[in-house]
This record gives structure tokens, C-alpha cells and sequence, in this order.
């Protein structure tokens, strides 16, 4: 079951750019880790319930770099929480929605993670996340 909003994701070119941009919006950063099964480095910005997750590419073969180099930097997913990605995944396969990820991953923040193709999605990517219980 989606739960909420998890957090809406932008690449950008530079992380610390981004981060003194939201700064300045009277924003401050929660967390900033490195993950790098994605080859990203992210910041974590709270905003009421929801979180604006902030990617910067580690490595030039990275998504995110691949993002920036196409389109430019800007949205790059909505991160819907559930409570159980695994069935989750099993109940969207079964409605015929495409998926990129079959099985979660392991994302930021702690959080299992699994996206579903942005050709089921009208053209959104989507991410599907099981967040830790202390990162509700």
C-alpha cells in the first residue's frame, strides 16, 4: 500500500551549489550520504513531510551524469513510501506495469528501493520505497 510521498528527486551538476541554493530558502540539509551502487553522493532536505532529495553523480557512467548530460539538471523521480516493496512489486507486475527493478535494492537513507519504467508511468520514473522505521 503507497503510503505518502517519500521524496521528490533532482540531479544535480553540483551538490554543495544545490544545497546552499535550499539554504538560502531557509531549508537545512537532514543527511548527506554516498551510495555507490548509483554512483551518487544525495542530501536529504526535509520539507513538512516529504524530503527533496538532492543527486549529484559520483562517477561520469552514473545515471544521474547521464541525466544531466541529456536533459539538464532537474526532477528525476517521485519516491512513493509503501510498507512492503516486495509485495508491492508482486501487486504491480501483476496489473502489467513495467518495472525496472523485480527485486529491491538498497538505496539512500537506509531505504530498499525499486522503480518501475517511466513508459508505464506516463512518462514519470517512479521509485517505490521501503524506508527504515526511524525515517518515516
Amino acid at each position: 500500500m503507497i503510503e505518502k510521498i517519500s521524496h521528490i528527486g533532482i540531479a544535480v551538476k553540483d551538490l554543495d551549489a544545490a544545497i546552499e541554493f535550499y539554504k538560502t530558502m531557509g531549508l537545512e540539509v537532514e543527511a548527506t550520504e554516498e551510495v555507490p551502487s548509483q554512483k551518487v553522493k544525495v542530501a536529504f532536505i526535509p520539507v513538512g513531510d516529504v524530503r527533496i532529495e538532492l543527486l549529484a553523480a559520483t562517477s561520469e557512467d552514473s545515471a544521474i551524469a547521464k541525466l544531466n548530460e541529456k536533459r539538464g539538471e532537474g526532477i528525476q523521480h517521485l519516491a512513493l513510501k509503501v510498507d512492503n516493496l516486495k509485495q508491492e512489486l508482486s501487486e504491480t507486475a501483476e496489473k502489467g506495469i513495467r518495472l525496472i527493478d523485480k527485486v529491491p535494492r538498497p538505496g539512500a537513507h537506509g531505504a530498499d528501493i525499486a522503480f518501475l519504467h517511466p513508459k508505464s508511468t506516463f512518462g514519470v520514473l517512479l521509485e517505490l520505497c521501503q524506508e527504515k522505521k526511524n525515517h518515516s
